[in-house]
């Protein structure tokens, strides 16, 4: 009997591995096969953690990074890139590099600083680093509230001074910049920026503790939504109604903060 093949799109993650499976390309991985994509994935770091705590990060030697893109854009050149955890400078000089030389399409950064615990992904000294040598490739750039804080020195109390950190970020270099919302305590909107207009997208506060791994996946489901085909509006609206049924359905899972739950739609 002849295979019936068929054909997905690909879509690339580079971040850095989460063994517990919530996080980083682990959590990037299943959002792509969520989405019907063929998902593909270079190792930046091995992380120990899980729901309750980072126990050490080793970083990928930039040499074996580079034959991992390589070893990827040779062969499946990838529709969209989702770009989380860099902690080394010479790890993000490295990704640089290659961006600059194969300039993938539809980039989407999430500059991955804390975990949920405050442990340092990214050593605050690198920060200076990465905003001059990885946020001009952002087309769409998603930091958090604390992140967004620690990039701009912009103290963010409400919708107004997200604006302000966005508009900044963008003046970094930034194509357009999501600032993630679900930091405050009153509701989940987010504020998006693509250089001239801002947008709010509007989201209901979920209560849970289970919200391991919710910025990769968001990053991950834009990425996935911009491969198909959407246009940004339609990419983040997309990916802001995954990530509230993800968080709606997440799982209870170990003794932090547990994972969402990327296969809500098929899992009953």
């Amino acid at each position: 009997m002849k295979a019936k093949t068929s054909t997905l799109i690909p879509v690339l993650t580079m971040a850095g591995s989460d063994c517990s499976g919530g996080a980083g390309i682990q959590a990037d991985l299943k959002t792509f096969s969520a989405h019907g994509l063929f998902g593909m994935s270079v190792i930046l770091s091995i992380v120990a953690e899980n729901t309750a705590r980072v126990i050490s990060v080793h970083n990928v030697p930039p040499q074996s990074v580079a034959d991992q893109i390589l070893a990827v854009f040779e062969d499946i050149p990838p529709k969209a890139l989702k770009i989380g955890m860099i902690n080394s400078t010479e790890l993000m000089a490295c990704v640089a590099e290659n961006l600059a030389h194969f300039k993938p399409e539809n980039i989407v950064i999430d500059p991955v600083m804390f975990a949920k615990n405050g442990f340092a992904l990214m050593p605050p000294k690198n920060c200076e680093f990465f905003k001059e040598n990885l946020l001009h490739f952002a087309d769409v750039l998603t930091p958090n509230i604390p992140e967004a804080e620690f990039l701009t020195g912009l103290k963010i109390h409400d919708e107004p001074g997200m604006k302000r950190a966005a508009e900044h970020l963008h003046q970094k270099g930034a194509k357009s910049v999501l600032i993630k919302g679900g930091h405050r305590s009153e509701s989940a909107d987010d504020v998006f920026f693509d250089g001239q207009d801002f947008h709010i997208l509007r989201g209901e506060r979920i209560e849970t503790k289970n919200t391991h791994g919710t910025g990769c996946t968001l990053s991950a489901a834009i990425a996935s939504n911009l491969a198909l085909g959407k246009d940004l509006g339609a990419a983040l609206s997309a990916a802001k109604d995954y990530i509230s049924g993800a968080i709606y359905h997440s799982l209870d899972l170990g003794k932090g903060c547990g994972p969402t739950h990327h296969f809500f739609k098929n899992w009953s």
